[in-house]
């Protein structure tokens, strides 16, 4: 007679409750890994971050100093870095990490070049272009370093005369990066173009948009996100959804629309699941983007799903988990 095995061992047929339970638990401690990865990669990048800005530092003081740009030390201790940044899952959880007040001047490069980075992978560039828009992200801004110290770390809104003198920043980085071995007409068109406009209303010489690098139309992205977002002496920084509104009412027409929304897409899907506060005072999750019009989302509240686009009373104030 055949003996019954070990209840322990029976294909006993799970109930509907219990496969549900398998499947939460299951996706539970995934999840849960998923976060402890990104924290421990967030700790990780912090500090890489803070030690790339003391380095773009000591580069911005050597080019000062009537030095080259040390195009080697950038390769080997600044782009990795920002590579290394870059492959954090979530905008929103990298967003903070990038937006802290000291020592704007030098964190910015870095900044803008791991947010560039993102948009060109979001945007498939080939691995060559990338890696241009990489280095003329990090050096969008070397013409600073020849732009008087005393404008360049003003505490407050500069004069009419110093603000003509601050834009010549883009002209002193052409320069400095067209003559410099091993650098590109691309990366030095990034320094050269970041402030120009889609209508022709940006500097230094007023161009319009079929005639503004690529390249530096993204980084002009990039470089609107950090500074926008960053708090500085004359300005506090909007927190993470009030750049996105900020953005998408304010740029369209200045910057690339299609990389605009690219951008706005990917930023408004790292708020998925996010709870947010609506304008009628009511508490949601955003469980879907339309990626026609990223902002205009789904949101579940408490008593129904309201879809934005068509709900036009009603807007996302503020995201909950905002610090």
């Amino acid at each position: 007679m055949k003996k019954d095995q070990p209840f322990s061992r029976q294909k006993t047929p799970m109930t509907t409750s219990e496969k549900e339970m398998l499947i939460w638990n299951t996706e539970y401690q995934q999840e849960t890994k998923q976060i402890k990865k990104t924290s421990a990669m967030l700790t990780e990048i912090t500090e890489s971050i803070a030690s790339a800005s003391k380095e773009m530092e000591t580069f911005f003081k050597h080019v000062r100093g009537g030095g080259d740009i040390p195009l080697r030390a950038i390769e080997e201790k600044i782009i990795p870095i920002i590579k290394q940044a870059a492959e954090i899952p979530h905008i929103y959880h990298l967003f903070y990490e990038l937006t802290e007040k000291e020592q704007y001047t030098y964190r910015h490069p870095i900044s803008v070049g791991i947010i560039a980075t993102l948009i060109g992978r979001w945007l498939k560039l080939k691995d060559d272009d990338l890696e241009e828009l990489i280095l003329g992200a990090i050096l969008h801004d070397i013409g600073k370093a020849l732009v008087p110290a005393n404008i360049l770390n003003k505490a407050g809104k500069l004069t009419r005369a110093e603000y003509e003198i601050m834009c010549n920043h883009t002209v002193y980085g052409y320069n400095l990066l067209k003559n410099t071995n091993g650098i590109s007409d691309n990366v030095a068109l990034i320094a050269l173009q970041h402030h120009e406009r889609e209508d022709g209303n940006g500097y230094p010489i007023g161009l319009k948009g079929p005639q503004i690098s690529y390249f530096a139309k993204i980084v002009a992205i990039a470089d609107v996100f950090h500074a926008m977002s960053s708090p500085k002496v004359y300005h506090e920084a909007l927190p993470f959804y009030g750049f996105i509104k900020q953005m998408e009412k304010d740029t369209f027409g200045k910057l690339d629309p299609m990389i605009v929304l690219t951008f706005l897409n990917k930023m408004m899907d790292s708020l998925v699941g996010k709870k947010v506060l609506l304008s009628d005072g009511s508490i949601g999750t955003i469980v879907l983007i339309n990626p026609y019009d990223p902002i205009r989302c789904l949101v579940q509240t408490e008593h129904q799903l309201v879809d934005l686009k068509y709900n036009h009373q009603l807007i996302i104030e503020r995201i909950l988990e905002d610090k």
